[in-house]
């Protein structure tokens, strides 16, 4: 999917400040590939929906799963055309109007089909690939899920149509305008993702130590 700014579709093409659109397989790759939560768009037959689902993403597939009883797995199994978005909030840009306000971020937005994945060992991997994507070294430390556990669950993958991203950084953008001279503070408060003290859960049997999966991941951070 190698694509630059000339020959993306209009549906992609990001019109406004269109510098800050990538439309390259590596750009795309890498905000899917830090990002946690995505947003499916689809229309249901009756209603436009939007959802929040985590998602894992390799090859050219976005993957996302849920209980076989949802009406938006249904819908999205059906083939109904989806878009996805996966944002990444970095910053709030303050300027000295408030028409100027903005925030830096990284975001992607893909169109495309989702389909049902009936292969065992493709839907086996996708869970693997959806435990690991919220912590990783998690998937062999956990049960993996059983016979009854995947029966009930639908995994759905999109091949990626189309796809783009849009990039924003840097401070706000009237230090050159005359809002400059007034006397209000401007810049970029940043946004930092960081990991609290593990909460145990109520029922956890006294003694039982954290995961090396969990130990990592506040020693690394996000």
């Amino acid at each position: 999917m190698a694509q630059t700014r000339h020959d993306v579709s209009d549906r992609v093409r990001v019109r406004r400040n269109p510098t800050r659109g990538h439309y390259d397989r590596a750009s795309i790759d890498d905000v899917l590939g830090r990002g946690l939560l995505a947003h499916v768009a689809f229309f249901d037959g009756r209603d436009p929906c939007c959802i929040p689902m985590l998602y894992a993403h390799f090859g050219d597939r976005i993957y996302i799963h849920g209980s076989t009883a949802s009406r938006a797995i249904r819908a999205l199994a059906d083939g109904a055309a989806a878009c996805v978005t996966v944002t990444i909030v970095h910053g709030l840009v303050l300027a000295r109007s408030a028409y100027e306000h903005s925030a830096n971020y990284e975001a992607v937005m893909a169109f495309g089909a989702f389909e049902l994945i009936d292969d065992e060992a493709e839907r086996l991997a996708a869970f693997e690939a959806f435990t690991e994507r919220l912590l990783p070294g998690r998937w062999e430390e956990a049960r993996q899920p059983n016979a009854q556990e995947l029966k009930a669950t639908a995994i759905l993958a999109m091949e990626i149509d189309e796809a783009s991203a849009k990039i924003r950084t840097g401070p706000p953008d009237d230090d050159e305008s005359p809002d400059a001279e007034r006397n209000v503070w401007a810049g970029v408060v940043p946004i930092v993702s960081s990991y609290g003290t593990p909460v145990p859960s109520p029922g956890l049997r006294p003694g039982i130590p954290l995961s090396p999966s969990v130990r990592e991941l506040l020693q690394n951070g996000p």
